[in-house]
């Protein structure tokens, strides 16, 4: 089969729809994502673990556009969720709450409150005092709580030092002592029910002995908890799990369940539980974006573009290298160039020293690897109105977001937006003055 991204007789194609017509009828900056790339790699997850009892569970923070989490929902995937909108999301494309975990350092009573009426598969408790709150809720709502306890394993993953989360001294999860003392209060009390241990050591991990060292410490935490008369059911190892960005190194799902897998085998009654997010989605996705401008800045090629940090802050953030390709390729060597965007601000940039091949204005280019972090982490800065997002399915495509626009910008600012028509500084009194200040 080939690739669902590819470029034929020098143009791109994503599926069998070429770029250029998808950025001509959506619109640049624009997120296209390939739905069969994406079906590809959740069933190569459910081919390789399928030796184990096994649930994947999307991270919806990796992409949480409802058209894609419904398609991933569709194959069978639950959801890893990290918020009370997050739930919203995976509720309304269809996840079965039973299928659905619950992580986060900051739960809030609305967002607990709202997980055990839905009635989720388990909340992962991340401190002492998490715990003894959602036990409250509990009691309150008459609902029991299926939990987890997220162990802080102390492994260091190899990875960015902004997505290390598997570190002692980081805001995620507890220690082996604090862990088991959770454990022990639950089984003293009648509203916890414990039902698993988890953990997630970061993000973008290539290697695969930083998770065997986490399953090592969960199922040593299992085994101390079944001392305490607690027969844990899941066993949930997170996700994190690395692509390959830039000719980068990546994880493969069949590389890691050989290295899970045998360290399970003294363990028949445990389910496995994945949360993998950017392996599924992030190589399904392209960034379109059109060329504005080029100049020189001292002896550097710079090429102005029309998406900017606001759209994709990987690059900023965390350095992050996207290979970008000219949807139609030109005629010419290809030189060293920076891409930035119209943000003001230094780290608006898109890519830089990177080998790009002659570009004039209003051509456009396209950023791989982008189906992950990309739209879930853009803002509107500089009230920029968000990109619009486009599903592909073979030789069809759908706008699964619309762009949005001037009035999106300031929907929820419509009684300042009159204020100020009815005549700017005079008009703030009253009701309106007070509320400015407080």
């Amino acid at each position: 089969m080939a690739p669902a991204i590819s470029s034929r007789q020098a143009r791109l194609f994503i599926e069998r729809v070429p770029a250029r017509r998808i950025a001509a009828a959506a619109g640049t900056p624009s997120y296209v994502y390939s739905a069969r790339e994406i079906r590809r790699r959740y069933r190569a997850f459910e081919r390789a673990f399928a030796a184990r009892e096994h649930l994947i569970c999307y991270a919806l923070k990796a992409n949480s556009n409802l058209a894609v989490c419904r398609l991933l929902s569709e194959e069978g995937a639950g959801a890893d969720i990290v918020s009370g909108g997050e739930l919203r999301r995976a509720l309304s494309a269809g996840v079965p709450p039973e299928k659905i975990v619950f992580s986060g350092v900051g739960k809030t009573d609305d967002e607990l409150s709202a997980a055990l009426r839905a009635g989720i598969l388990a909340i992962n408790v991340e401190s002492a005092e998490e715990a003894r709150r959602l036990e409250d809720l509990a009691r309150r709502l008459r609902r029991k709580a299926r939990f987890s306890v997220r162990l802080n394993p102390d492994v260091e993953s190899g990875t960015h030092a902004h997505v290390t989360t598997g570190k002692a001294g980081t805001k995620f999860g507890v220690p082996f002592a604090e862990a088991l003392a959770i454990y022990g209060m639950a089984r003293r009390g009648a509203w916890l029910k414990a039902v698993g241990a988890q953990c997630h050591i970061g993000s973008q991990i290539t290697r695969t002995e930083p998770y065997r060292q986490a399953v090592r410490a969960l199922l040593k935490l299992v085994d101390a908890a079944a001392g305490l008369g607690l027969a844990l059911r899941y066993l949930d190892v997170g996700g994190g799990m690395g692509i390959a960005y830039d000719r980068g190194r990546y994880l493969p799902p069949e590389r890691l369940a050989g290295a899970l897998l045998p360290a399970l085998r003294g363990h028949p009654g445990l389910k496995l539980i994945l949360e993998p997010g950017r392996c599924l989605v992030g190589p399904a996705g392209v960034l379109l974006t059109r060329v504005l401008y080029r100049k020189r800045g001292g002896k550097r090629r710079i090429v102005v573009v029309d998406a900017a940090m606001n759209d994709l802050i990987r690059p900023a953030l965390y350095g992050a290298q996207h290979p970008i390709v000219p949807v139609e390729r030109r005629g010419g060597a290809s030189s060293a160039a920076d891409v930035v965007g119209p943000v003001c601000e230094t780290a608006d940039f898109l890519a830089k020293g990177r080998l790009l091949a002659p570009v004039e204005p209003g051509d456009v280019l396209a950023l791989l690897q982008a189906g992950a972090y990309g739209f879930s982490m853009s803002s509107q800065y500089n009230s920029r109105p968000r990109a619009a997002e486009v599903l592909v399915e073979g030789r069809y495509f759908r706008i699964v977001r619309r762009r949005e626009t001037f009035a999106d910008l300031v929907r929820l600012e419509r009684g300042a937006e009159k204020t100020a028509r009815k005549g700017g500084r005079r008009a703030l009194t009253g009701a309106h003055r007070r509320n400015i200040i407080g």
